[in-house]
């Protein structure tokens, strides 16, 4: 039976790359409202999950259930593809991604930069986009660097556009991929701060993150992966307070001492 509360459930996720297997089975599940937090290592397979449910990574295997809404495939294992480009477009649009290299548009302005997607994707006003852009902007602490060039932003500021054109887009839920590992920890701090704010407001969110201190701050769900699968789940006191795996007792004393 689907969750009438869940904005993304994955069920069953298997991906490979060749022969290699990154994901080997996982069930992750983000109600309205949650902020879930996927950790491990280097190479357990978090950012995949997080490309697989976005649609920018087809899996072989699984299924990727946005709002009640199963993803339609084409095709099995290797070959396995989403079926209705609409459909992919529709969910896309609803699922906003914050990369850890930003991927703003460098020969736009800032402003230019929040107020794209809405008017070419959405179709919105332009006064309306640039109207709700401004708002964005303000959000996140930037609004005096509307008029700049990402090259003119420091990164900590050039994240908070990134943020701010994921907004605008007025998703269903948010997906961050290690959206502070590219930060000076100074830098890192803004956008910590935003993204705790985001999680105040109730927003529903996925984050890929190296940051055991945010996970714990701002998630109400935390996920250890290890080695494509889950190794242990569940709320943040309890992964960070009383971990019952030796492995994320190994990973959370290596990070921390880290």
């Amino acid at each position: 039976m689907p969750d009438q509360n869940a904005v993304i459930e994955i069920r069953n996720l298997h991906k490979a790359y060749g022969a290699l297997e990154v994901i080997k089975g996982v069930d992750i599940t983000a109600r309205k409202g949650d902020v879930v937090s996927l950790i491990g290592s280097s190479g357990s397979g978090k950012s995949t999950i997080l490309r697989c449910a976005n649609l920018l990574e087809d899996s072989q295997q699984g299924e990727i259930v946005f709002k009640g809404e199963p993803v339609l495939w084409r095709g099995s294992g290797q070959g396995r593809h989403p079926a209705d480009p609409k459909q992919v477009l529709r969910i896309r649009t609803n699922l906003s991604m914050v990369f850890q290299q930003f991927n703003l548009w460098a020969h736009m302005t800032i402003l230019q930069n929040v107020m794209e997607a809405p008017v070419t994707v959405l179709g919105r006003d332009k006064a309306d986009a640039e109207k709700s852009a401004h708002a964005y902007l303000e959000k996140v602490g930037i609004s005096d660097k509307h008029d700049v060039y990402p090259a003119q932003l420091s990164g900590g500021q050039q994240q908070r556009a990134a943020i701010a054109r994921a907004l605008a887009m007025e998703p269903e839920a948010l997906l961050f991929d290690e959206p502070t590992s590219a930060l000076d920890p100074e830098l890192e701090q803004e956008v910590v701060r935003v993204i705790k704010d985001l999680a105040t407001e109730g927003r529903t969110m996925m984050i890929v993150t190296h940051d055991m201190k945010m996970a714990s701050d701002v998630s109400n769900h935390v996920v250890f992966l290890h080695q494509g699968l889950i190794e242990e789940e569940g709320a943040p006191a309890d992964l960070f307070g009383a971990p019952k795996s030796e492995r994320l007792k190994q990973f959370l004393s290596s990070t921390m001492a880290a």
